[in-house]
C-alpha cells in the first residue's frame, strides 16, 4: 500500500518564472496545494527529497508547513521536456476516509508457455480507492498462458475496498507467438552482422 511520507515545506511569495528559476537554482522546487474549496497554497519543496519521493507512485505525503500538517496526494508533476528536471509540483489535498481515483501500474510475472510472448498494450489502470490504503502496483501471473491467452482489467485480482474505475474489458496484454523474421529481415541483420565484425579492430 501506499507509504505515507513526511516532507517539510515552506510558504512562498514570489511567483513567476524568475522567481521559480530562481528556486530551482537554489536546489528547491515550487508547489502548489489546493482542494476541498480551500485557497491553494503555494509552497517551496526541498529539491533532493521532493525527487526521492516523487519516484514512488501516487506518493501520500504528510506536509509540514511551518508547524502545520497536510495531508496530500501528488496530483501532478511538470518536468522540462529536455533536462527532465522537476518544474512544479501540483498536491491535492486529502482527507483521512477519503477515496480518490489513481492510476496503478500492472505488473506481469511469470513465465508464458514455451515459445509464447506476452505483448502488453495498457500498464496501467484507474482503480477508485481510499486515498491511505493506495497500492503501489498490482501484479498478475502469466504462468503457464498459453498462446491466443487475453487479460483484460476485470481480471485483475483487486486489494480489499479497492474498485475498478475502468471498463472491465480494458485490453491489457495477450499471449502470442513471435512470427518468423522474413527473408528481407534476416538478410538485413546478416549485412549488419557482418559490417560489425568488418568494423571491428584488428588486435
Amino acid at each position: 500500500m501506499a507509504d505515507q511520507l513526511k516532507l517539510g515545506a515552506e510558504t512562498r511569495e514570489s511567483f513567476g518564472k524568475g522567481a521559480a528559476r530562481k528556486l530551482r537554482a537554489a536546489g528547491k522546487i515550487p508547489a502548489v496545494v489546493y482542494g476541498h474549496g480551500a485557497a491553494p497554497l503555494h509552497l517551496t519543496l526541498p529539491g533532493h527529497e521532493t525527487m526521492l519521493l516523487l519516484r514512488r507512485s501516487n506518493a501520500l505525503i504528510e506536509l509540514d508547513v511551518e508547524g502545520k500538517k497536510h495531508l496530500s496526494l501528488v496530483k501532478d508533476v511538470q518536468r522540462d521536456p529536455v533536462t527532465q528536471i522537476i518544474e512544479h509540483v501540483d498536491l491535492i489535498v486529502i482527507k483521512k476516509g477519503e477515496r480518490v481515483d489513481v492510476e496503478v501500474p500492472v505488473h506481469f510475472e511469470g513465465e508464458s508457455f514455451s515459445g509464447t510472448i506476452l505483448m502488453v498494450e495498457v500498464n496501467t489502470v484507474r482503480l477508485n480507492v481510499a486515498a491511505t490504503n493506495i497500492p503501489q502496483s498490482l501484479v498478475f501471473s502469466i504462468e503457464g498462458a498459453v498462446e491466443g491467452t487475453q487479460v483484460l482489467a476485470g481480471d485483475i485480482e483487486l486489494p480489499e475496498g479497492a474498485e475498478l474505475a475502468e471498463e472491465a474489458d480494458l485490453f491489457l496484454a495477450h499471449i502470442t507467438v513471435p512470427s518468423a523474421p522474413s527473408e528481407e529481415e534476416e538478410e538485413a541483420a546478416e549485412e549488419a552482422a557482418a559490417e560489425a565484425a568488418e568494423s571491428e579492430p584488428e588486435e
